[in-house]
């Protein structure tokens, strides 16, 4: 059963274990010590587990994965941290059995879990590389032995598996050598750069937690197996993230954040734009202070560009996945519905990680090979309202015999398929102010007071076992009260969006003419990964909101102490 979380922010040690960020090329691509290394250790420890072991394997495949990562950030113009980590993860895939039936097979709610993510070496050391692929070797195989015993006595005794496909898919090879990439970030520049631009919020004495983050990784991998593929490769990605906080005096905690994307350095905003970024958080937190609380209420909205792209994600992205097409753990809500009408006639979802940009933004959920060394390729889900195809990995499922490219993990983890660049088209868009009039005309045919503008949004989550609730979760941050009457609009806060999936695709009326982007990280089986989603802004004839569960804790009983800059000055 899934619970994903889509997120643009996580905790700070987990954002640099699982960031790809800024790079640039620093080997050429026939520097390969550590492709070679795995490939000889391969070879010999896969010709000896055939030859000597019962079972035999009939599968071996390393990944490492070696992730770089430094961060800087501030608040009110000092220094809160600067973090430098680089390690290389070591995954191994053994599958004993047959491709029929294997230690994969799943029982019903079952996480399977053999790799371990063990650290290895990051000096191009073979012998210490091949002294840890030599040792997980040994463990994952036997373990998984262990589970092909138990998996072979349960399909005695159990009913058989409604859906019947193998567990492993036979595949093309492939051979890829792309450079490396290494950290070229100018450290004392970026941490004078947000001492000084987090300096701004000390004009806004409202404010209790700020940061101006400045966030830079690397991320390379490299694959090999026993069939004969090899691949290396890698991706950078940078990040400006600002963020505030504050307290209502009644106790009530509000935020806004905003941040930006780039794979390249001279890609990201510059000064003028990150004070202008903070501006905005700024007064948006202190005009959160001031606005009303939300009150339950179920009637027409819009949701921006970005809000509907996490609204897709979680409703919709997560039920195509392809191992949750036979997991009987799982609500399988499309799982018989290819070929069927599941969105509007005006809406197609694609999902492509060959897409580097959208939006005029770069994309996170870009890469060009997965983590079962498959090229990632364009999956057209819905077509004009119809569903094609479900994102795959190498687990088939009825009517999809092969990857397509979406077998994703984050090191330590089993491998499912997972969302990468999701792009929302439509048919039936209008400009802005077309889309807020049929808004109000929504609002006056169902005789409401108002209706609601999502404006921005920090994430969602949702829920897709079937032994719970089939429903999702979408956590807006700045929400306007749209009213029929010609009132200004109303900035609320305390709200959450939720709803239930196939209630809430039918309800969908209208969309924008202009893309937005959503980057940010999804949780689920598989871990954190990174991912995006580009839409327009949709009309929703029906949505409903919730409050938000709050603090009970009173704003601080002091004064803040005064600002004084660096040097004495005020």
């Amino acid at each position: 059963m899934l619970s994903s979380r889509f997120v643009t922010r996580k905790s700070l040690p987990a954002l640099l274990a699982a960031f790809a960020a800024l790079s640039i090329p620093a080997q050429t691509a026939e520097n390969r010590v550590v492709l070679d290394t795995m490939k000889q250790e391969l070879d010999r420890n896969f010709a000896a587990l055939k030859k000597n072991a019962d079972p035999p394997p009939y599968y071996l495949a390393y990944e490492i994965t070696e992730q770089e990562s430094w961060s800087t950030g501030a608040t009110f113009g000092a220094l809160n941290n600067t973090q430098h980590n680089k390690a290389r993860y070591l995954d191994t895939t053994l599958r004993v059995g047959s491709p029929m039936l294997d230690n994969y097979r799943r029982a019903r709610g079952e996480r399977i879990q053999f790799t371990s993510g063990v650290q290895v070496a990051v000096d191009d050391t073979p012998a210490a590389l091949k002294d840890r692929m030599w040792l997980e070797t040994d463990r994952v195989y036997r373990s998984a032995a262990e589970r092909l015993i138990k998996i072979t006595t349960n399909q005695q005794v159990k009913a058989a598996d409604r859906d019947p496909s193998d567990d492993f898919s036979s595949e093309e090879t492939y051979a890829h050598f792309a450079p490396i990439h290494t950290m070229n970030v100018d450290r004392a520049a970026w941490e004078k750069k947000v001492r000084d631009l987090s300096k701004q919020f000390a004009n806004y004495p409202e404010i209790l937690t700020c940061e101006v983050q400045f966030v830079a990784t690397t991320d390379n991998r490299y694959f090999a197996n026993s069939e004969g593929t090899q691949v290396q490769h890698g991706r950078g990605f940078a990040r400006v993230f600002v963020t505030a906080t504050a307290k209502s005096k009644e106790g009530i905690d509000v935020s806004d954040f905003e941040s930006f994307d780039a794979m390249d350095q001279k890609d990201l905003p510059t000064d003028d734009q990150i004070k202008a970024m903070i501006k905005r958080v700024a007064e948006h937190v202190v005009s959160l202070l001031k606005a009303p609380n939300a009150e339950p209420f179920v009637g027409p909205a819009i949701f921006s560009g970005r809000a509907s792209g996490v609204f897709f994600h979680e409703i919709f992205g997560h039920r195509i996945e392809g191992h949750r097409q036979k997991d009987e753990s799982e609500g399988q809500t499309f799982t018989k519905s290819v070929g069927e009408k599941v969105l509007p006639e005006f809406l197609s979802v694609t999902f492509d990680p060959t897409l580097k940009r959208g939006g005029g933004q770069d994309l996170n959920g870009w890469y060009e090979y997965d983590d079962e060394g498959m090229p990632g390729k364009p999956v057209k889900s819905v077509e004009n309202g119809i569903l094609k195809a479900f994102l795959m990995s190498r687990s088939p499922i009825q009517g999809f015999d092969h990857s397509n490219g979406h077998g994703r993990r984050q090191p330590g983890l089993e491998i499912v398929a997972r969302q990468s660049n999701l792009v929302v088209t439509s048919t039936k868009s209008v400009t802005d102010a077309k889309l807020r009039e049929m808004l109000l005309d929504e609002v006056k045919k169902q005789n409401k007071p108002y209706g609601l503008y999502f404006a921005d949004i920090s994430g969602g989550f949702t829920t897709t076992g079937r032994s719970g609730l089939q429903a999702f979760a979408v956590q807006p941050v700045i929400v306007y009260k749209i009213y029929a009457d010609g009132r200004p609009d109303e900035l609320i806060r305390g709200t959450d969006i939720v709803g239930t999936p196939l209630a809430s695709f039918a309800k969908i009326l209208a969309t924008s003419d202009k893309p937005e982007v959503f980057n940010g990280y999804c949780g689920a089986e598989s871990g954190s990964v990174p991912v995006s989603a580009i839409s327009p802004a949709i009309l929703i004839s029906e949505i409903e909101i919730q409050k938000k569960d709050q603090s009970q804790d009173l704003p601080p009983l002091l004064a803040a102490p005064p600002f004084v800059s660096v040097g004495g000055a005020k």
